[in-house]
């Protein structure tokens, strides 16, 4: 081949390279093969939505965004391993994870390698307030457990069991630790706090007779959508009526898919509005349910929102700004249902819903 060749062979490889943007990656971590897959897929479907939707429309400056998945197994060392793989393909960040125990587990990995963490879910009191590499789209534990205190005694649930999922001991015990400061101002008391560690094999009927034992006015159960689900069951079974609560990790549509009839009557907080019929959200809707055949639930909501602030911090980001900063000063962001104002400490909130669970559905009752 004449030199003259090889240069035209080379130029025009050039131009296709030239034609190609490189990519932005968008890490994502959360579990997707344990206890909480409900909630780690949806939110992973409902950023792919969200990416899909900014990738039609152009990407970012002119780049097309790429997801890149990874599952924490909500495990640490899985957790780990996923975290560090991610980090190697050099993200413009990490939207994730979804439980204050897995935060615990990649948030230093995170901040040794300056790549910020966005996570739509995770409330435990002991990442508010950090100048770290963390930011939170979602309230505390101290703002849902006083709402909830307060909710509860207005019910006239003064005497309260409470059962604690301790695999996620960093957001459990973080939330009960809360309750226990706020009910008394309500006048209320957690009487029985009873923890167990979320297995296929937990006896859930044993825990749910040693909160019974305590002769509560009603029963609180801190864990996941699954075992929510089985420690209802278990408790109707000793006790038809006993009132019933979740905290609001188990508001996923699992809930009520696993939980069937022992979970009617279930009170429990959404960080959503799900009768919203506004052109914005109902727009959503329609998409999340055409693309992947259900609705989307909390998790997914709060993802898609993070989506917003991603796409919005990035396109407005200035030349030599970093990421976090970007996030930090171009809001604020129009959520789905909120606007979302974040803080010098990277914190947000979110405006909270109680629903009770009835004949299958999540019916608002404030």
């Amino acid at each position: 081949m004449s030199v003259q060749r090889i240069l035209i062979f080379l130029l025009a490889a050039l131009l296709a390279a030239c034609g190609k943007p490189e990519p932005i990656v968008i890490g994502f971590i959360a579990g997707l093969s344990n206890r909480t897959t409900d909630t780690g897929e949806a939110a992973r479907n409902a950023l792919t939505l969200a990416i899909e939707e900014r990738n039609a429309a152009g990407g970012i400056g002119g780049r097309p965004l790429r997801l890149l998945v990874g599952d924490d197994g909500q495990d640490a060392a899985t957790a780990h391993q996923a975290m560090q793989a991610l980090i190697r393909a050099r993200p413009a960040v990490i939207v994730g994870p979804y439980t204050s125990a897995m935060a615990d587990v990649i948030l230093p990995l995170a901040d040794a390698a300056g790549v910020v963490v966005l996570s739509p879910v995770i409330t435990a009191m002991h990442f508010v307030g950090k100048d770290d590499m963390l930011i939170r789209l979602n309230r505390s534990t101290r703002d849902n457990a006083a709402d909830y205190a307060r909710v509860l005694a207005e019910r006239g649930l003064h005497r309260l069991a409470v059962a604690y999922d301790v695999r996620n001991r960093a957001f459990s015990e973080s939330w009960l630790t809360e309750l226990r400061s706020q009910f008394p101002a309500y006048g209320g008391e957690v009487i029985a706090a009873v923890e167990f560690e979320s297995t296929a094999d937990t006896m859930f009927s044993e825990v749910a007779a040693r909160l019974l034992e305590t002769e509560p006015d009603g029963l609180l159960f801190i864990a996941n959508a699954v075992d929510v689900a089985r420690l209802a069951q278990q408790t109707r079974k000793l006790s038809p009526n006993m009132p019933l609560a979740a905290a609001e990790w188990a508001a996923s549509e699992q809930l009520v898919e696993l939980g069937g009839q022992a979970v009617n009557g279930l009170l429990i907080a959404q960080s959503h509005d799900r009768t919203d019929e506004a052109p914005r959200f109902t727009a959503f809707r329609d998409a999340y349910r055409a693309r992947f055949q259900r609705d989307p639930g909390y998790s997914a909501i709060a993802s898609y929102d993070a989506g917003i602030v991603l796409f919005q911090a990035l396109e407005r980001r200035k030349s030599g700004q970093s990421v976090k900063d970007a996030v930090l000063r171009h809001g604020p962001y129009p959520g789905l249902q909120h606007l979302i104002e974040i803080d010098a400490f990277g914190d947000s909130t979110r405006p909270i819903h109680f629903a009770e669970i009835r004949d299958g559905q999540f019916v608002l009752v404030r």
